[in-house]
């Protein structure tokens, strides 16, 4: 699909490393830092908080700790509205945010709030996607599956932990339109407030299948609850993750891609954005985040400065020519 092309040249597994900012000492020293997860703990934000403001306090490039401030509501547009209303010139302050964030924005769903109020500092991996099936489904690869929704719509339920519309909805929809289902309207999706209760559905057989990322799926898969029909990923993945089939090994160039990075208040000054640039790209270049990358199921996306600031865009540019083919908006 040529809207998304964009989105699948940025994630290509072996990562774009991107010219960083050398300037070799910044008047900005931080001190009490902060890192906004928009959402409960334990999901994937406040993941991207914890193990990023880890790596910098490990590699002692901020002092002492990264406090991590878990603010959820209106998928992550609590925490948007309150970083361009209230905390706009902190320099202390990154928000993480991924590809659910550009999603949000490209629809619309931060009333009065875009993409030019903050300042996008980089990327720090991604997660593809992936649609996936309950263990004992008769169902062996995603054409199968899809080749059923395109003779009966009503058949099969995707479930995912996003709302409709949002980036776990987009996913289905992106590999309907590779398999030949020109009406995406009528691909059925049940949203959830999580993965783990989408699963307990599936298992329950009230909806046919799972969407969501390939990291949170593993654990799924280990204990032998659902089985993965396809990851969303541009060729198949290192470790523990390649024996999952890609769609485009099945004949269906799908690719979603749910980058993770960070923005930060949009006056802050030039030397504390430039450091955030420089820091967090200092922890993407470590060995010990590339471990990290492998034990959670991210693949290389190595993006920073205003080549992040151009990626995001172009993320949001496209998820909202998409949302407004499927009538999710206007």
């Amino acid at each position: 699909m040529t809207r998304i092309s964009t989105l699948a040249r940025w994630a290509a597994p072996a990562g774009l490393a991107m010219t960083v900012l050398s300037s070799p000492a910044w008047a900005f020293q931080p001190g009490n830092t902060e890192c906004i997860a928009p959402a409960g703990a334990g999901g994937g934000w406040d993941m991207t908080c914890r193990l990023v403001g880890k790596a910098l306090q490990d590699q002692k490039l901020i002092p002492g700790t990264m406090q991590v401030l878990n603010k959820a509501g209106g998928g992550g547009g609590a925490a948007y509205a309150e970083v361009v209303n209230k905390r706009n010139t902190e320099n202390n302050l990154i928000v993480a945010a991924s590809t659910a964030t550009a999603a949000r924005l490209g629809q619309n769903a931060y009333p009065g709030n875009d993409m030019t109020q903050v300042r996008w500092v980089a990327s720090v991996g991604a997660d593809y996607g992936m649609i996936a099936v309950a263990a004992d489904s008769p169902i062996k690869t995603l054409p199968e599956l899809l080749a059923k929704v395109k003779s009966d719509p009503t058949s099969v339920a995707f479930a995912g932990g996003s709302a409709v519309g949002g980036w776990d909805h987009l996913k289905v929809l992106i590999a309907a339109r590779k398999a030949g289902i020109s009406n995406v309207r009528s691909v059925k999706y049940v949203a959830f407030d999580g993965g783990g209760e989408a699963v307990t559905q599936l298992l329950a057989g009230k909806i046919q299948a799972f969407t969501g990322d390939i990291s949170e799926a593993k654990g799924f898969v280990d204990a032998g609850k659902i089985k993965v029909l396809a990851v969303l990923a541009p060729e198949r993945l290192d470790g523990d993750f390649a024996k999952f089939p890609t769609a485009r090994e099945q004949g269906l160039d799908a690719i979603g891609a749910n980058w993770r990075g960070f923005y930060t208040p949009g006056k802050m000054s030039d030397d504390a954005y430039q450091f955030w640039v420089k820091s967090v790209g200092t922890v993407y270049d470590s060995k010990a985040w590339k471990d990290t990358m492998a034990r959670q199921g991210m693949a290389p996306l190595n993006l920073r400065g205003e080549a992040f600031q151009k990626f995001v865009k172009e993320s949001v540019d496209e998820i909202q020519t998409l949302s407004k083919e499927i009538g999710i908006i206007k």
